[in-house]
């Protein structure tokens, strides 16, 4: 299992309206090749937006991202930083990952 995690600049919206102007692109990322599930982030004070997803292997991570990275960067968001990480199983188990 592979965690990524994808934090980028974005004026909004946030909260409930995040919810509703992304639902169509929740339902779709949902869809993607290897995802197991995304937690959805948003810091509507530092103006910051992004997600953690844990996908079953690195290849479907990096795929993931470079397509998410293109699609952001066509809306012209830039300052995009992301991370893949390896998952430790025994201990987030430990720790109550649902996993």
């Amino acid at each position: 299992m592979k965690l990524l995690q994808i934090d980028f600049p974005m004026d909004g919206p946030f909260g409930e309206e995040m919810s509703f102007a992304f639902k169509d692109l929740a339902e779709d990322i949902a869809k993607e090749k290897g995802l197991i599930w995304k937690i959805w982030t948003e810091n509507s004070d530092a103006k910051e937006a992004g997600g953690i997803y844990l996908f079953e292997d690195e290849s479907n991570a990096n795929r993931y991202l470079e397509m998410h990275k293109n699609r952001l960067e066509s809306f012209g968001i830039i300052n995009i930083q992301a991370k893949i990480f390896d998952v430790n199983i025994p201990l987030s188990l430990i720790d109550n990952a649902n996993i």
